[in-house]
């Protein structure tokens, strides 16, 4: 069968099998406002998932217990519950298995840096100038890019995808559902903020410096930054002051836009959430500063290898320190972390997360949050699966502002859920099934239910297992 053919007809059967569960306002939302999320929950079976070992996410381990859900949501989770009656219940026993909320990853650029790994498709970095708040990453997400399934089969079932690092600010991320899509607004989280990536130290003054432009230096970082806010903070206060004319009956002038300032208004205003690239210790301290002195928000440090010099600092604050397990050394800024940097802000009351960074990373962050566990455990800080399992599910959803609707089992939310073969902090562990809102998107044991973006089509052999 002609190739092209064979692609029109899965885009139609992607577009087929997807109902929505949003109401009517939801819709009339979505059409009203450009680039919404077009995002809809697939039909499936209710499950009863039983005998398993659950990590609720919220500080409780059930060794013999069950969870229920249908039509998107969690039901029910209980410890030896009762199973529910009908014909159309899937149960599943999972005796010997372990169940946890799907993986969160706060830190990714799938899509962005898309493979195969070639320059005409690497979207991440609008390198034009220190200050691009005005791109989106999402216009750069490539949705057939073949990693968003290897990231599946690792258990990840929402993810932040960000603009590089080179900027000053680099523009708006975009909050995503993995799961197959014709569109990046197939994919978006409903009602997810945006996030808007900084970047602190190294990264603009070295690729600034290196054009002979500014800045150069990191009090050249600094001057970047303050000068935007003040553009930000008049430019809000046109708006602000136009908004209440229009209130008032008496609508003045409206100023001109500027899609720039947009995105950091959206910041003054509470809407959009900062996530800061930023390695040392000191300087997380001095953007802590710069946000009191323009009265917004940090919700979270990325790489963050220095947050343990500083974890009373970032519970104060509350911020969330988005940190590797035990990569580091690749430049000077990322030399100074300890294996335990982790652990560490956990234990000061400070919201720590396992971010990954990484193509291959997002596939077994399980793996990173078990390593950042024991090397908490062999400085005697006693850290159990019930409380690691915190740092990659709902202290990531709290960092993305999703933490109403997914991130933990209680009953109401998401029903984002890992079968897990095994206790998820053992290096023999693999995901077994993966629920996104409630419909299985993979199966390791079924070939079926293991995805394939549309550009694999014809790189792969019909028999091949990539997962």
């Amino acid at each position: 069968m002609n190739m092209k053919l064979i692609k029109l007809g899965i885009a139609a059967l992607l577009s087929a099998v997807v109902v929505s569960c949003a109401d009517d306002s939801q819709d009339e939302k979505a059409d009203a406002k450009p680039f919404a999320s077009q995002y809809k929950v697939q039909e499936f079976q209710p499950v009863f998932i039983k005998n398993a070992t659950l990590l609720t996410a919220t500080g409780e381990q059930i060794d013999n217990g069950s969870v229920y859900f249908k039509d998107g949501k969690i039901i029910s989770v209980t410890e030896d519950g009762d199973e529910p009656t009908g014909d159309d219940v899937l149960v599943i026993d999972a005796e010997g298995k372990w169940v946890t909320p799907g993986i969160i990853d706060v830190h990714s650029h799938l899509g962005v840096y898309p493979a195969p790994g070639v320059l005409t498709s690497a979207d991440g970095n609008e390198m034009t100038a220190p200050v691009t708040a005005e791109v989106w990453a999402e216009h750069s997400v490539w949705p057939q890019d073949p990693q968003f399934s290897l990231a599946l089969a690792g258990g990840v079932t929402s993810m932040q995808i960000l603009p590089g690092s080179a900027n000053l600010v680099g523009g708006r991320g975009v909050t995503l559902k993995n799961v197959l899509g014709r569109t990046v607004m197939d994919m978006k989280f409903p009602n997810a903020p945006h996030g808007m990536k900084m970047a602190c130290g190294e990264n603009p003054k070295r690729v600034y410096g290196s054009k002979g432009r500014s800045p150069s230096t990191r009090m050249g970082n600094v001057a970047g930054y303050r000068a935007s806010w003040i553009k930000a903070k008049d430019y809000k206060k046109q708006w602000d002051a136009y908004n209440d004319s229009v209130e008032a009956g008496k609508p003045g002038k409206k100023p001109k836009r500027d899609l720039q300032m947009d995105t950091l208004m959206g910041v003054l205003n509470g809407e959009i959430l900062v996530h800061n690239h930023c390695y040392r210790a000191d300087e997380m301290a001095v953007m802590m500063e710069i946000a009191k002195e323009f009265d917004y928000k940090v919700s979270t440090f990325h790489h963050a290898i220095e947050s343990y010099k500083i974890a009373d600092l970032l519970a104060e604050n509350d911020v969330c320190s988005a940190m590797w397990s035990d990569w580091w050394g690749f430049k000077q800024e990322a030399y100074d972390t300890i294996p335990e940097n982790v652990a560490l802000v956990d234990k000061a009351g400070a919201c720590a997360i396992v971010h990954s960074d990484s193509a291959v990373g997002i596939q077994h962050l399980n793996k990173e949050a078990a390593k950042a566990m024991t090397s908490g455990n062999q400085m005697g800080l006693n850290i159990q699966p019930k409380d690691a399992i915190k740092w990659i599910t709902i202290n990531a959803a709290q960092s993305l502002g999703v933490s109403e609707e997914t991130g933990s089992l209680e009953a109401g939310k998401m029903a984002d859920i890992v079968i897990w073969d095994g206790n998820p902090f053992s290096v023999y562990t693999k995901a077994e099934k993966v629920f996104v809102d409630g419909a299985l998107k993979y199966d390791r044991n079924d070939k079926a239910s293991q995805p394939s973006s549309d550009f694999d089509l014809g790189a792969l052999k019909p028999q091949e297992n990539r997962l």
